[in-house]
């Protein structure tokens, strides 16, 4: 209608634009898709733990969970990322930004698992890269995106992306009572308001439950 009045304007058709003061109606928001809790077990416990590239599958699967950083960031993280002590992550997001992310003890358990596995697929390279290829390569976003999607098909999830994996993050966190700024501190968003979509995902949470066990629901 808009567009249409703009064009009859432009045209000499009319002299006045009714729509010209009327405001947009902002679209429907989709919720982000995110996996359940039994549903991130089962895809964290396919890599063969046996092979170097299963203890780097499983540690890269792990730290995405664990850290709810992006695939770019994840695949961009440097050893002296990782503070061993602290169990902390020093992540450069978008704009350069940084940030701090606790790693949790399981994250940090499956990297210590693949630091030798790492140092068997570098070979006699060199490279600053946590996760690594055969020859020290680094695993780039695409190969990354066909690790979860074979690991997913493992565990019978039909559709499944690394996005996912950061969605659930969020959504674990403030299922569970996590406050919305510390969530929006750890994924890195620049304004609270895109933090606040996970919101929507727990109210249903909520309203489930409250369905499911309330005796005047």
């Amino acid at each position: 209608m808009r567009g249409l009045f703009q064009f009859a304007v432009r045209e000499g058709y009319t002299k006045n634009d009714p729509t010209a003061h009327l405001s947009i109606r902002k679209s429907w928001q989709t919720l982000p898709r995110f996996l359940s809790q039994e549903e991130v077990e089962s895809v964290l416990s396919k890599p063969d733990l046996e092979t170097d590239l299963g203890k780097r599958d499983r540690a890269m699967l792990e730290m995405l969970y664990a850290t709810g950083v992006r695939v770019s960031e994840l695949i961009g993280l440097k050893i002296k990322d990782v503070d061993w002590d602290t169990g902390l992550l020093t992540c450069l997001g978008k704009g350069s930004k940084q940030r701090r992310i606790p790693i949790g003890r399981s994250a940090l358990r499956f990297l210590k698992l693949y630091m030798p596995a790492r140092k068997n697929l570098m070979g006699d390279r060199h490279s600053d890269l946590l996760f690594v290829e055969e020859q020290g390569r680094g695993v780039t976003r695409q190969k990354f995106w066909k690790i979860i999607k074979d690991y997913g098909e493992m565990a019978n999830i039909e559709y499944i992306t690394p996005h996912m994996l950061r969605h659930s993050f969020a959504t674990a966190l403030l299922s569970n009572g996590a406050d919305l700024r510390s969530v929006q501190l750890m994924l890195g968003h620049s304004d609270i308001s895109t933090t606040q979509i996970y919101t929507h995902v727990t109210d249903d949470h909520l309203k489930s439950a409250y369905r499911k066990f309330h005796p005047r629901s």
